[in-house]
């Protein structure tokens, strides 16, 4: 990937408007940091703010801002065939915008180029691509599995939470429970949530979903097992349960799910 230019949380007034009728001579991607107004095919549409767009070389390239100050994130960029057959594998779409609920580690992402791209590192291109490999993972991730992007927030407990976060993705089928958590670190059970929420930006029950999903979409791709006793393998004993917290996840259920991807690493 070559990086053209790149901008952190660029803050604009409520008249904003940026209209390329041939593009920008290079591809663009965007974060979008507020609520805006795309035009695509003719056609105007209000996106919500943590949404994201990119634009492919030679695509027209319209877009306002919708009622109050536009903010965003942006990189140009000319990437190589090893990244357009990334966008392929992960389904990234190109040319129309996509929310995505939250943006925070993309942006992180876009912030860290920025910092590398405008240095006189020595190995900073090589940097800078990697970055940008890194995020379109990221928006894959939060797109098809709707995981929560994750803040990491220092406190004097984050070695004890750190531990018990990689107990919850390591052994995902335990029966978690907030009481005997909170009383391994001598925290009352709401301080212990809240600092869970503040060092992680996700929620206990949050991640203990998040890894059941993923250990069942590992089991789904990887085993004959039945769906059944993939969901009690993962600590759930309720098929209809399971399938609705799946679904909510993937955007699939558990059956197609396995059709598409078995065998797949």
């Amino acid at each position: 990937m070559k990086c053209s230019a790149v901008g952190y949380h660029h803050i604009h007034d409520n008249n904003f408007k940026n209209y390329r009728p041939t593009g920008s001579m290079d591809w663009l991607l965007l974060l979008i940091k507020s609520p805006a107004v795309f035009y695509i095919d003719g056609k105007e549409l209000h996106v919500k703010a943590n949404s994201y767009i990119i634009y492919s070389l030679d695509t027209p390239q319209h877009y306002t801002a919708d009622g109050e100050d536009y903010i965003d994130d942006w990189l140009h960029f000319f990437p190589d065939k090893e990244e357009i057959k990334l966008f392929d594998e992960l389904s990234i779409p190109l040319n129309k915008p996509v929310y995505i609920e939250n943006i925070t580690a993309a942006s992180a992402i876009i912030r860290n180029m920025c910092f590398e791209f405008y240095s006189a590192h020595q190995n900073k291109n090589e940097i800078v691509t990697l970055y940008f490999r890194m995020m379109l993972y990221k928006l894959h991730e939060q797109e098809k599995f709707r995981y929560y992007d994750t803040i990491l927030t220092e406190t004097k407990h984050m070695a004890k939470l750190l531990w018990i976060r990689e107990s919850i993705f390591r052994w995902p089928e335990q029966e978690w429970c907030v009481d005997t958590l909170a009383k391994e670190i001598d925290l009352s059970n709401s301080r212990f949530l809240h600092l869970y929420k503040e060092a992680f930006g996700s929620t206990m029950m949050q991640d203990v979903i998040d890894s059941r999903i993923q250990r069942c979409c590992e089991l789904l791709r990887t085993t004959d097992l039945k769906t059944s006793e993939i969901a009690d393998a993962c600590g759930y004993s309720s098929m209809p349960h399971f399938t609705m917290l799946f679904r909510s996840k993937t955007g699939m259920t558990p059956h197609t799910y396995r059709k598409i991807n078995k065998n797949k690493n």
